[in-house]
């Protein structure tokens, strides 16, 4: 950055420094040229009023032989009769001029009594500057110098640029090392204090900079927390139906039970390994839904006809417990993936009749709430305290421990539900009554 700011610096400065030096060029030039203009035709109209021309025209006949004798430095004097004819020129053998009728400050002069023009030299180095001047006896004088082209001015000030150029630049590098330093220095300090929220930025600008690194900073440390306690969750919870099929693998190797317990303790080794593969699959489901870039498979779906196949694969389950499991509403459909809505409902079912009395109830509705859909799920089950409607939806966070392991619950189902929710921009809102009952409300946007 500090070097990104520097070369910027010097740029700037370099092309402030070609611009200013052409600008300064172009605008003396032209009052040079204004100048030069000026001052050949305060020349032309001072020989005019000296008469000097026309005395001698008149005194010789028409000869300017005494003419000869003035000397006119860096001025070239021309002196043309009304039919083009040169009388008089003091920089070359008039006999050997041509008709000037056709120069153009000549055409101007008889037209309008005074005519100017620019023509460059061969060398292109040089321009001539020409005025002429219409005199009361119908003849024209001109006068013409030479001066510098604007190319040649510039050519010739470029080592002097040069070295501005390079003093310049040697003092802005100087300089924007000095400021960058000085630039950087609340912002290293401001990045070394990151953690404390106090710590305010030395300029105004990076407040709202300040405040995302550090919201962002909170997120990744809150995601690093997460991921630790989820995996010690995760660990935590493995390790017990891994060392309940241990310790009943053990005892079964070690003929310590009879063979009228074989049975059982089979049937608590698959309850175990049914817990197990239960908890590895919604582990790893939890870890796709935190790859929210994943492809999702959305497609018109049917929310009632999904509910309604969930609440028939759950009928049998909910039968062994004397539970009702109930499904109304009408057709409703939304844009999701119709296998996560599944997942989604089945859990929430799942839930309800794991937790749910005996001889009680669950209803399953999906309906339409102020042009949303929405699926509910009631039951009549142990409910949950209110102290503790807003940590249901953490992972392995369970209202009753003993009995969610009994019943073969991994404290997942809710996280699930919840990440399967936001996929799909939905909401969840969830009201319960201790020792009543639970409902909770899906809504889709």
């Amino acid at each position: 950055m500090k070097q990104s700011i520097n070369l910027r610096l010097v740029l700037i400065a370099l092309i402030a420094i070609v611009m200013t030096a052409v600008g300064i060029t172009l605008v003396y030039y032209n009052l040079f040229q204004g100048q030069v203009r000026n001052d050949l035709k305060q020349n032309a109209k001072l020989l005019m009023e000296t008469e000097v021309f026309q005395r001698a025209y008149e005194q010789e006949n028409g000869k300017t032989e005494d003419l000869e004798h003035l000397e006119f430095r860096n001025l070239r004097i021309t002196w043309i009769d009304e039919d083009g004819t040169v009388l008089y020129d003091n920089d070359a053998d008039i006999s050997g001029l041509s008709n000037h009728l056709d120069r153009p400050e000549i055409k101007q002069a008889f037209a309008k009594g005074e005519g100017e023009s620019t023509r460059k030299s061969d060398t292109m180095n040089m321009n001539t500057y020409y005025y002429a001047l219409l005199m009361e006896d119908h003849t024209v004088l001109r006068v013409a110098t030479q001066a510098r082209t604007i190319t040649s001015v510039i050519i010739s000030a470029l080592p002097v640029i040069a070295l501005i150029a390079i003093v310049i630049l040697l003092a802005c590098i100087l300089i924007g090392h000095f400021l960058t330093r000085q630039l950087m220095r609340p912002i290293e300090k401001m990045a070394d204090n990151l953690d404390e929220i106090s710590t305010v930025p030395a300029y105004s600008e990076l407040e709202p900079f300040a405040e995302k690194i550090r919201s962002q900073h909170e997120k990744v440390l809150a995601v690093a927390k997460s991921g630790q306690e989820f995996t010690a969750n995760v660990s935590h919870e493995l390790k017990t139906p891994i060392t309940a099929i241990s310790g009943y693998a053990e005892l079964i190797e070690n003929r310590l039970i009879g063979e009228n317990e074989v049975i059982p303790i089979a049937g608590k080794i698959r309850q175990n390994s049914d817990r197990l593969l239960s908890l590895v699959m919604d582990t790893i489901q939890l870890s796709e839904f935190d790859h929210m870039d994943m492809t999702r498979a959305f497609e018109p779906v049917d929310l009632f006809s999904v509910a309604s196949e969930c609440v028939k694969d759950l009928q049998s389950q909910a039968e062994k417990k004397s539970i009702t499991v109930s499904c109304a509403g009408s057709s409703v459909i939304i844009d999701a993936d119709r296998m996560l809505i599944r997942e989604m409902i089945g859990n929430l079912v799942q839930n309800s009749i794991r937790y749910n009395k005996e001889n009680g109830k669950v209803q399953v509705s999906v309906t339409l709430a102020d042009g949303h859909p929405q699926v509910s799920v009631r039951d009549t089950g142990i409910g949950i305290p209110a102290d503790q409607l807003d940590r249901v939806f953490e992972r392995f966070y369970r209202v009753d421990k003993s009995r969610s392991r009994q019943t073969g619950g991994t404290g997942l189902g809710l996280a699930i539900v919840k990440h399967i929710a936001e996929l799909h921009d939905a909401e969840i809102a969830i009201e319960s009554v201790l020792n009543e009952g639970t409902e909770i409300i899906v809504r889709f946007y």
